[in-house]
């Protein structure tokens, strides 16, 4: 279960990055309300599942997963680069993640 909830933690930690975007420097009020909630929410998640999971493990997993999906975002959203290097990075941290997955 803490893997799934660490997962989740990843994903809100990719909705408070994006949110970031469209706070314009926290100068919308809604935007920036969710934010804060994506953050809240996303370092609660982190905190549930680093009662099970080791603290090394539990913080890469959680960032590679927010590294990815940002990366993933901003690529849809804001129509970012997919450059080939940039692509084969992202997959580095794909294997990295699947390799601290397995050694746990």
């Amino acid at each position: 279960m803490s893997w799934i909830i660490l997962f989740f933690a990843g994903l809100f930690e990719v909705g408070w990055a994006v949110g970031l975007k469209y706070t314009v420097g926290f100068s919308k009020p809604l935007p920036t309300a969710l934010t804060i909630a994506a953050m809240a929410t996303s370092l609660g998640l982190l905190g549930l599942a680093m009662k099970e999971l080791p603290l090394g493990t539990a913080y890469a997993i959680w960032t590679g997963v927010g590294a990815v999906g940002t990366v993933i975002a901003g690529i849809i959203l804001f129509g970012e680069s997919m450059a080939l290097f940039r692509l084969a990075s992202v997959a580095l941290i794909i294997c990295g993640l699947i390799g601290l997955k397995i050694s746990t």
